[in-house]
């Protein structure tokens, strides 16, 4: 009879499952090695994705001498923690395949989430149609009023409010949202309506919009409080469903999911607060080249994530991520939670060129995604995508495993000929003329979105280093440095997976809001210590529910503020230790001055909201696993012919890993591994960091 030997949790795992493949970084807490995988995201089957990288994470972990106990530990008992960046979340709100959906809400007010802020979805124009997420005819109405002051006018008629419940049961819906039109200021109307409604509803999906979001603005709220019950049955049914395949094959440890602000939070978080998980998988991201810019010296970087479908941008400044109050999903689905400010587009290595009515090149939005994937994955499509340009301009090697082996060759022949028929013979260019279009006019989108988010909010981008990462952005790290005037570009060590090792890396964190609407002079400060109090208790309260280890807990403290008569806030950070009304006034006037380059005195001061975050620090490796070991080589693999501006060039091929730290490398250059291909233009030199970034910059003449 053999001795069983428990197999010890040590793995940690982020995963991101973006719409090519599925990425996964695995950090080992033994001995603080590293590794990565790479599977197929199955997309509409994205548990299955997930769990396919997850058996190939576990293939080998488990000893032989346990394994007499394989089958009742599972392949996945050698995981301790899996963080994980979901994007199915955000499709869904893209695709509109959310949940059938009803809204409870004061009579008088059903409409406020169709008219929105009375804008447009073509700024400059009259064209243009706009579809709510609810309904019209499943937006009912009760009778109920408190009044802006919290001042309770009208007590909700709860019998009205079960008639409508059922109502919304007969009409099919699966999830409900109860939005009142004051309950920021005094939410028993609405406590009273929401436990009224849970006592009939027969599933968890009820959300109450002053629980989601108490903060003064009626329609950023009701689309919040909103999309999150749409978006609770889907994230919901998603998460319980990994959560279950974990569990049968071993895994014991916790479940994490990436929230938009960067943090993470618990996984009965995220499906309460399912609207938090909105772009989550492009915000680890961020996170991850924040860490990796600081460690190299570059506390100011601007992140390019070019994954198969999206090209998703964003700003580090002094080493922080930008966060931004709100943010839309697509025109019309607002979201009002700290979100990482990023900027996407429809520019990925899948993103399909065309030409259309009027004779111009079109590169993306619509994407090859990763079924059936660029004409040279060889599965069934046949018009040309930017990935395929890459190939035909011998930018890629068609004959190196794509993915870690995923794909053993590429049809550089079919690419050709799809970029031959759809591209070059509508515009009368020969393939690889076309092939070099196609790149052009993905760069220029590329670059202008690096402008959106670096010149259009007053940063000059020559002050910033360029970081690609996701599958396809080391690609075009010479022709967005070109663009748009940047004069370092850091390349990660593992750019394929960054937003998996972001995942790794982030901190759980959890975001409050409380409307305090009231004058500086008027401000009660034991009233406002109190309302932190509460919001520190409810936070703290989440970061336990996750059972994670944190080496210490960060408090952030801010308040909206502005002149009376003003329209728009500032957020102004505060130090929790010292609260006092000249304090939080003299924060006021240096963030004003800051931004707009004056105070003006005498006018009142106003304190709109309170916002408050709490920080579980989670335990950090040292980024230097990550870099070379030993001397490598800077022997070529080869020589590979590369068409650029107009003419062919004879690259030298290097494996990008091999390099040892210092090496160097002069344009023309390509340098090859599993998860990517860098693409170093002529009159580029890249050298190798100590943590085994590619720092690329212009040769000197």
């Amino acid at each position: 009879m053999s001795t069983q030997h428990p197999v010890t949790p040590h793995l940690v795992v982020g995963v991101d499952v973006g719409g090519t493949f599925t990425d996964l970084f695995v950090l080992d807490e033994r001995d603080g090695s590293v590794r990565i995988v790479k599977v197929p995201s199955t997309r509409g089957e994205e548990a299955r994705g997930f769990m396919n990288g997850v058996v190939r994470v576990s293939e080998g972990q488990v000893s032989d001498s346990a394994a007499s106990e394989a089958p009742t530990q599972g392949v996945a008992s050698t995981l301790a923690t899996i963080v994980h960046g979901t994007t199915v979340g955000t499709n869904a709100l893209l695709e509109r395949k959310v949940a059938r959906t009803g809204i409870i809400t004061t009579r008088g007010f059903r409409d406020v989430l169709e008219m929105r802020r009375r804008d447009r979805p073509q700024t400059w124009g009259l064209r243009g149609s706009f579809s709510p997420v609810v309904p019209r005819d499943l937006r009912l109405e009760v009778d109920e009023r408190v009044l802006a002051d919290g001042s309770l006018h009208t007590a909700v008629d709860l019998e009205q409010v079960r008639a409508q419940t059922q109502a919304l049961l007969d009409a099919g819906c699966e999830a409900v949202c109860v939005f009142f039109i004051n309950a920021y200021a005094n939410p028993v109307n609405e406590q009273q309506a929401v436990a009224a409604v849970r006592a009939m509803w027969p599933n968890p999906y009820v959300t109450s919009a002053c629980e989601v979001l108490p903060e003064i603005r009626e329609f950023e709220r009701c689309s919040t409080a909103t999309l999150n019950a749409a978006l609770q049955p889907v994230v919901g049914s998603y998460l319980a469903k990994l959560e279950n395949d974990l569990r049968s094959q071993g895994f014991r440890g916790e479940l994490l999911i990436v929230q938009s602000n960067g943090g993470v939070m618990s996984r009965e978080t995220a499906c309460d607060v399912p609207v938090r998980t909105a772009l989550s998988g492009p915000a680890a991201g961020v996170i991850a080249c924040a860490a990796v810019a600081r460690a190299s010296g570059y506390p100011n970087v601007i992140t390019g994530d070019m994954g198969g479908t999206s090209f998703d941008v964003s700003l580090v400044a002094e080493g922080e991520a930008s966060l931004a109050a709100q943010t839309s999903i697509e025109f019309g689905l607002v979201v009002r939670s700290p979100m990482i400010q990023i900027e996407t587009i429809g520019a990925g290595g899948g993103s399909i060129a065309s030409v259309d009515a009027s004779g111009m090149l079109q590169v993306g939005p619509e994407s090859a995604g990763s079924n059936p994937g660029p004409v040279c994955y060889g599965r069934g499509n046949t018009r040309p995508t930017v990935t395929d340009a890459n190939v035909v301009l011998g930018r890629i090697a068609a004959d190196r495993p794509l993915g870690g082996g995923l794909l053993q060759a590429l049809d550089a022949k079919a690419a050709e000929l799809a970029i031959q028929t759809h591209v070059a013979t509508p515009l009368g260019l020969t393939a690889l003329a076309a092939a070099e279009a196609m790149l052009t006019v993905a760069n220029a989108k590329m670059a202008g979105a690096i402008r959106v988010v670096s010149i259009e909010r007053g940063h000059d981008p020559r002050q910033f280093a360029y970081m690609p990462f996701g599958g396809g952005g080391a690609l075009h790290v010479c022709a967005m440095m070109r663009e748009v005037g940047v004069t370092t570009g850091i390349v990660p060590r593992y750019p394929g997976v960054t937003s998996a090792l972001g995942c790794v890396m982030a901190d759980m964190r959890h975001d409050a809001v409380q409307t305090l609407n009231k004058s500086l002079v008027d401000l009660d400060l034991a009233q406002l210590n109190s309302r932190l109090g509460d919001l520190a208790q409810a936070c703290q309260k989440r970061l336990d529910s996750a059972g994670v280890r944190f080496e210490r807990v960060q408090e952030l403290l801010a308040l909206d503020m502005l002149y009376l008569g003003q329209t728009h806030t500032l957020q102004v950070p505060l130090n929790p230790s010292d609260i006092s009304r000249d304090s939080i006034q003299a924060a006021f006037e240096k963030a004003y001055a800051a931004s707009f380059g004056r105070v003006l005195t005498g006018l009142t001061i106003r304190v709109m909201n309170l916002r408050y975050a709490r920080i579980g620090v989670r335990p950090k490796f040292d980024l230097a696993v990550l870099a070379p070991k030993g001397s490598g080589s800077t022997m070529s693999l080869g020589v590979q012919r590369v068409y650029h501006a107009g003419q062919w060039w004879d690259a030298l091929r290097y494996a990008r890993l091999e390099l040892p730290v210092g090496a160097q490398v002069q344009g023309p250059a390509i340098l090859e591994q599993a998860d990517t291909t860098v693409w170093l233009e002529p009159g580029f030199i890249a050298r190798v960091d100590t943590l085994g970034n590619l720092l690329v910059e212009r040769a000197s003449s």
